[in-house]
């Protein structure tokens, strides 16, 4: 697949993905915004508001500016960053943060279609640029930022879905690229352990730990693996989101089942 080829997959997943985000908000009673989250100190205006924020600087916005104070879910410069748009938008009408995420939208999308991508190796624009993004990791990354909203909007308001379009294909995916991280460097068993990952709706991931500790992806399922986890979309992304546990009995664990415990203790790999 040439460069153009896998960035228009990733434009096409980002589209789908805030259409559906855009199809829900619309759906939101006004109680339904200050509903909680999984995310530590954001409601469902705030994740709305998050976004709205990413997609207004990317369709060439104005670059806000605001003080953000210490707050026990702020722990980080990214952090520090992330809620601006929530705090920029605390007094805005949730009609309006519709209203702007669509028309950033709507532009951002014109843009890509005038001048599609053709090299991820170009510095991503704006601030994404400057925190070491390329143009492939920029593109890759916004759906899945996306989509993972949407789930957490869903779960705060008890409404279920979304679990079987193109950007979950995608997010869990490429969450799932991370489970070699998660055993060698988190977890870090033993040289020569096997580990299969199976998340429904997903190819299956098997690693092995390395001399050096690292977890090394292998070509095919080993059988038997030192230890295997199963489990639905949804509760691998609730685990490698960092959201919240997977309801009981959600995960599978054969072979070893403490180090399999160990694993899925250790799965979030985004804050």
């Amino acid at each position: 697949m040439s460069d153009r080829e896998l960035l228009a997959e990733y434009v096409d997943a980002w589209s789908g993905s805030v259409e559906d985000f855009l199809a829900l908000l619309d759906e939101l009673a006004p109680e339904d915004w200050a509903q909680p989250t999984d995310l530590a100190g954001w409601d469902v205006k705030a994740v709305a508001s998050h976004v709205a924020h990413l997609e207004s600087l990317l369709a060439g916005g104005p670059h806000e500016q605001v003080d953000v104070p210490e707050a026990p879910h702020i722990t980080s410069p990214m952090g520090q960053f992330t809620e601006i748009g929530v705090i920029t938008r605390r007094d805005t009408e949730p009609s309006e943060i519709i209203a702007e995420l669509r028309a950033s939208v709507e532009k951002r999308r014109a843009e890509l279609a005038a001048e599609p991508p053709d090299d991820g190796s170009v510095k991503a624009p704006g601030v994404f640029g400057a925190i070491g993004w390329s143009t492939a990791t920029l593109l890759r990354n916004r759906p899945l930022d996306v989509w993972m909203h949407e789930q957490d909007i869903r779960r705060a308001v008890g409404r279920p879905g979304g679990l079987d379009t193109v950007g979950a294909q995608h997010t869990a995916d490429y969450l799932s690229e991370g489970f070699g991280f998660v055993v060698g460097k988190k977890v870090s068993p033993p040289p020569g352990t096997t580990a299969v990952l199976e998340v429904e709706g997903s190819a299956p991931v098997a690693v092995t730990i390395g001399d050096d500790g690292r977890g090394q992806r292998l070509p095919v399922v080993p059988e038997p693996p030192t230890v295997g986890l199963a489990m639905d979309r949804e509760s691998f992304i609730v685990l490698a989101g960092g959201r919240r546990p997977a309801a009981p009995g959600a995960v599978a664990i054969t072979g070893d089942r403490e180090l399999g415990q160990r694993i899925v203790d250790s799965l979030a790999t985004t804050p």
